[in-house]
């Protein structure tokens, strides 16, 4: 009887936040110009699995895109694709969740709506092309939404959310990689002495994490609760899961004791227990990192300001990008009054240091094994020879 009640008082729980969803979605405007911390609230209690489709798109602002581009997607379906493009994505497509029934056929209509959509974002962004890290993403949107909104919900996260992750020279992915250890010497400062003394650099790790938006590194439902935090908070919640993954691994002495080397340390990263990776319990230590914007923030520009300039042979500087749902709508709003169909993301202004800084030395062992380019001889980076397309393999290189 019992757990009887207790099924029923959970049902009761799920049907109450259909409810408030489906409140907020039918007058979104009104709802995200005055209530955006309740969305934010019913983002990081979990949506419900029946209204991500809904939800997804509206926190993104896909359905934006869409709307102002309503024939876009369907131009580009049906053009011809660039065939050294097409044969990179077509040998990629059975590693998207091959035990997933929407994937196990290669001619079923989830292999072929992810062709179909990362065809397309090659058209759309010839300059930008395709990285292999796109393929799990899309299909985690396809297994929710219909092609096309999975479409603009893929531009929105590789331009509006995490622009420079998934272009030709992943600047930005670089880029936080550095600010992602400045926060692990301040948050966790004894995890950040062990990862310096047993030479493992965040390239070896972080690459899988943020641009997979760790679609294969964390249990499915929590996944989808990181997403759910993630389109409503933005890349803040990529670092905070980041940090919280490095604390489960390896915050305690025995922990670090057990992992004297490398390997046993990027082994120890992969392996924590899934009882400490259930969604409720997992999100709620994620939610409970001290890393606000504002710190986020911060810690970027200080970054930034350490970087070269841009020159020839050089990877450019990383762009700004929105820090979540909120600022999405701000930014969408405003192009609409202006009549522009592409938000304005703001920009970082870095002012040069007033005394000048002694060069940084790094471990050697710094993102040595990431695409080739990273190269890194005390903090020097090292273009790769340039070729016109990259290699799907490349980025599989660096799972650990």
């Amino acid at each position: 009887m019992a757990s009887l009640g207790e099924a029923q008082q959970s049902q009761d729980l799920i049907r109450q936040r259909e409810m408030k969803w489906v409140e907020m979605t039918a007058h979104w405007e009104k709802t995200m110009s005055r209530r955006y911390k309740k969305v934010k609230v019913q983002c990081r209690k979990g949506i419900p699995s029946a209204l991500r489709a809904r939800c997804w798109p509206l926190l993104c602002g896909a359905h934006v895109c869409q709307k102002n581009s309503p024939s876009t997607y369907q131009e580009l379906a049906e053009a011809p694709g660039d065939p050294q493009w097409m044969e990179t994505i077509g040998r990629d497509l059975h590693r998207q969740f091959p035990l997933h029934e929407m994937f196990v056929s290669p001619q079923g209509h989830g292999q072929q709506g992810l062709l179909q959509v990362l065809k397309a974002y090659t058209l759309y962004r010839p300059e930008q092309g395709y990285c292999q890290a796109q393929g799990p993403v899309a299909a985690v949107l396809l297994m929710h939404l219909p092609p096309e909104q999975a479409f603009w919900c893929l531009v929105q996260i590789c331009e509006v959310y995490l622009p420079g992750y998934y272009g030709p020279h992943m600047e930005a992915v670089r880029l936080d990689a550095e600010v992602f250890m400045a926060l692990l010497r301040r948050l966790l400062p004894r995890v950040h002495k062990h990862l310096q003394q047993v030479g493992v650099g965040p390239l070896l790790y972080l690459p899988e994490w943020f641009l997979c938006l760790f679609a294969r590194s964390l249990p499915f439902p929590t996944v989808l609760r990181v997403w759910d935090a993630f389109l409503s908070e933005g890349a803040k919640v990529l670092f905070r899961v980041g940090l919280t993954l490095m604390r489960l691994a390896l915050g305690t002495t025995e922990q670090r004791e057990a992992c004297p080397g490398l390997l046993e340390t990027l082994g120890a990263l992969r392996s924590i227990p899934p009882a400490q990776l259930q969604e409720d319990i997992f999100m709620s230590q994620v939610h409970s990192v001290a890393l606000s914007e504002r710190d986020l923030q911060r810690e970027v520009k200080v970054q930034l300001a350490l970087l070269p300039e841009p020159a020839s042979g050089l990877p450019p500087r990383p762009q700004a990008r929105l820090p979540g749902a909120q600022a999405v709508f701000e930014a969408q709003q405003l192009a609409g009054a202006q009549g522009s169909a592409k938000p304005e993301v703001p920009r970082i202004v870095v002012q040069p240091p007033e005394e000048a800084r002694p060069p940084r030395r790094k471990p050697q062992t710094r993102g040595k094994t990431f695409h080739g380019l990273l190269t890194r001889v005390r903090g020097v980076p090292t273009e790769a020879p340039p070729r016109s397309h990259r290699g799907s393999a490349s980025f599989l290189d660096t799972r650990f």
